[in-house]
């Protein structure tokens, strides 16, 4: 009888293992599948696919709960679904989704000790747990710090929200500092964002903004248009440099969605906000 135990729990055991090595190896299938995906010129086929694609994504955290990798690809995902078709026509959706960017980073960043313990400490004990990472972390840093610094930007009539706005610029200077060129220049474009939306009587400087997306634009060599699309957004409509508006958002129409084609996605999403926010030029300025 105990025999029998044995050879029952053996079998239990495997199965495990059988499913879980199964899970590990969709890593593999998930990063293909992400890299396609960011290769697509066809917005509403994008959007079909993402949705469907994150639900399974999730159904496999369920499954495999500590797996960094799935974790971020549920970050991602979620960040480029909130920012590609929710955040123009519906912000409570863009609010939701981010946050759940968010959820999803932060369980990866929460493995650091020093860094959970600070999480609701003072911006000084923030920083000096930041610093305990590694360039190896970049990632799950600047995607979860996108989530949070995305859910700020659109929410900016939320106090404690805008509270957090210091936490998330030292996660983002942390990945400036260890990778520069992560995602296209990503950090640098955040950073410009934040000092080009925040007002200069709560710290934003459009000067330094100015800099980051200058910085930005030297890593990817103009051909991330979202770059262009935010100098445009957040630096010359809030110095009312309408000449640069201009100029920036010529640059996105006249570009070849070709030129970088794992990126083809993010600037046709680029092109499409492009046209939005010519269209608001007569009210902007």
């Amino acid at each position: 009888m105990k025999r029998i135990y044995v050879i029952i729990a053996a079998l239990v055991l495997f199965e495990g293992c059988i499913q879980t090595i199964a899970l590990r190896s969709m890593g593999g299938i998930l990063d293909n599948g992400l890299a396609s995906f960011n290769e697509e010129s066809d917005l509403q086929l994008a959007h079909e696919a993402l949705g469907s694609n994150l639900k399974l994504i999730e159904a496999m955290i369920k499954s495999d709960p500590e797996n960094d990798q799935f974790l971020l690809f549920a970050a991602q995902g979620y960040n480029s679904y909130a920012l590609a078709f929710c955040e123009d026509d519906s912000v409570e959706r863009a609010r939701v989704f981010y946050l759940r960017a968010k959820e999803y980073g932060m369980r990866v960043l929460m493995k650091n000790k020093k860094f959970k313990d600070a999480m609701n400490g003072d911006i000084t004990a923030f920083r000096e747990a930041v610093q305990t990472f590694c360039k190896d972390d970049v990632p799950a840093i600047f995607w979860t710090a996108f989530s949070w610094g995305s859910y700020v930007n659109i929410t900016r009539t939320d106090v404690s929200g805008l509270a957090d706005l210091s936490k998330v610029q030292a996660l983002i200077e942390f990945v400036a500092e260890q990778d520069p060129s992560f995602y296209h220049g990503g950090a640098y474009l955040f950073l410009g964002v934040i000092e080009g939306t925040t007002p200069r009587s709560l710290g934003g400087n459009p000067e330094k903004a100015k800099d980051y997306f200058e910085k930005c634009l030297a890593v990817n060599g103009g051909k991330f248009l979202m770059t262009q699309l935010y100098y445009a957004k957040a630096y010359a409509v809030s110095t009312m440099n309408q000449p640069l508006f201009e100029s920036l958002l010529k640059q996105i129409e006249d570009a070849s969605i070709d030129d970088v084609p794992e990126i083809r996605l993010a600037n046709v999403v680029a092109k499409q906000k492009a046209k939005r926010l010519l269209a608001q030029e007569s009210e902007l300025f």
